[in-house]
């Protein structure tokens, strides 16, 4: 396969236009999310649903209350093996996040990292010929990856263009979208080389200024469009044309201008909602309010009396005295699942599955 940089003139009127306007959402986004008071529940909550969505195009499936359950609970005995994995997703968005925080640059090393979190193992780069990428339902070879000896010169000139803005001049959402291409088609490793593909488009937007948070993810555009964003990359890998290559940007520029959207009304929903939590607990029970009360409400949803005990610093008795007040006021509701309850805030968990998700689908 090709090196990057790639050739094509990605100035044209289509892409420009809609440049224009996935910056201004990003921004907007970028704004909402600098008006939380707690961006690490905010950070926690969307990787959380990023890996979630992430993981079903990979056809592992999952709830967000068996997620939020494994939380706040991890040696409950029946966590299913897609939520482990599911919660392993969550850990690799969060070490590249860090790592790539601590450095500023990406490595190979950071990528490898990445993948080993979602796989659990060190496989590390493919070392063995015969890969291909399979059509599931006709078992026929849609594309053969380069073989393992070219992987490392092409993961050096992918780590280039990713890390040196001076090696090419074309604007960030657009390079986004070719540097995703190029990682998906490389496929380095044996498997997961989606998912870490997905969590490297967020750590772009960081690395290029556009989001102060990890906040936007394209799993759930790409797992709804799924159809389409495995045409478009394929017919880029048949052709190169400059057609295709229009088509596919535009494709992922979509995704980011309709996810960007979608993330703004999921953030100030929480924001509105974490808001009157505040005011109703400050006003109702201002003995116990506390902005630690807030947070723990809002980073587990699915939360237990052992958690607020630690978080807080109370007594097991005073946690569980709180918890069902809250309970009584109709700000939580209690559940139990097996041998443990839990205390769910039902209002964050309808922000998070009632999302219009019909607003990301693209007709074409």
């Amino acid at each position: 396969m090709d090196k990057l940089p790639v050739s094509f003139d990605f100035e044209t009127t289509q892409i420009l236009k809609r440049l224009i306007t996935a910056h201004r959402e990003l921004a907007l986004l970028n704004g909402i999310c600098d008006s939380i008071p707690n961006q690490a529940v905010l950070v926690h909550t969307l990787a959380l649903q990023e890996a979630k969505e992430s993981s079903e195009i990979e056809n592992i499936i999952t709830t967000h209350a068996d997620i939020y359950t494994a939380i706040a609970n991890p040696e409950f005995p029946e966590i299913k093996p897609a939520t482990k994995e599911v919660l392993h997703y969550v850990d690799a968005i969060m070490r590249g996040y860090h790592i790539y925080s601590q450095r500023g640059i990406l490595s190979l090393s950071c990528i490898e990292e990445i993948q080993s979190a979602i796989e659990c193992n060190n496989a590390g780069l493919r070392k063995l010929p015969g890969t291909a990428l399979v059509n599931d339902r006709t078992n026929e070879v849609v594309y053969e990856p380069p073989m393992p000896n070219e992987i490392p010169e092409l993961m050096d000139n992918f780590l280039l263009y990713f890390n040196d803005d001076a090696a090419w001049t074309a604007d960030p959402l657009v390079k986004m979208a070719i540097l995703h291409y190029q990682f998906e088609s490389i496929h380095p490793f044996y498997d997961g080389n989606g998912r870490t593909g997905r969590i490297l488009n967020i750590l772009y937007l960081l690395h290029e200024g556009l989001l102060n948070y990890p906040v936007l993810y394209l799993s759930r555009y790409i797992n709804i469009n799924k159809g389409l964003y495995y045409k478009y990359l394929q017919s880029v890998r048949d052709s190169g044309s400059a057609e295709h290559w229009e088509e596919y940007v535009l494709f992922m520029l979509e995704g980011v201008i309709r996810t960007s959207r979608l993330t703004s009304e999921i953030v100030t929903s929480l924001r509105n909602m974490m808001v009157e939590y505040k005011h109703r607990i400050r006003e109702a029970h201002p003995s116990f309010y506390s902005q630690d009360l807030i947070n723990v409400l809002f980073s587990y949803p699915y939360t237990r009396i052992g958690i607020l005990r630690e978080r807080l610093g109370i007594s097991y008795l005073t946690a569980r005295k709180y918890l069902d007040i809250l309970t009584e006021d109709a700000l939580l509701e209690k559940v139990r699942i097996g041998r443990d309850s839990y205390y769910v805030n039902v209002s964050m968990m309808r922000i998070l599955t009632d999302s219009d998700t019909d607003s990301l689908r693209v007709d074409r």
